[in-house]
């Protein structure tokens, strides 16, 4: 838990600056023409969303696997 404490403001920034960053690319006369870049936002939102339910898959592995440390004790 404390590796993931440490990386959580890294990623956060990285985050803010990808959303910048597409932000700037959303702005420009490609994003008039169409096609999928007008859905940065929602690719975004997905990654997101999926790192998360995966965080949340692992921490569950983990209090499991501790559980079970204990239970076979």
């Amino acid at each position: 838990m404390p590796r993931l404490t440490k990386l959580l403001p890294i990623a956060f920034a990285v985050l803010l600056l990808v959303i910048d960053l597409s932000g700037v690319a959303a702005q420009t006369a490609a994003s008039e023409i169409g096609g999928l870049r007008a859905y940065w936002h929602v690719f975004i939102a997905y990654a997101i969303v999926i790192l998360m339910v995966l965080g949340w898959v692992i921490s569950i592995g983990r209090r499991l696997k501790d559980i079970q440390e204990r239970l076979g004790k």
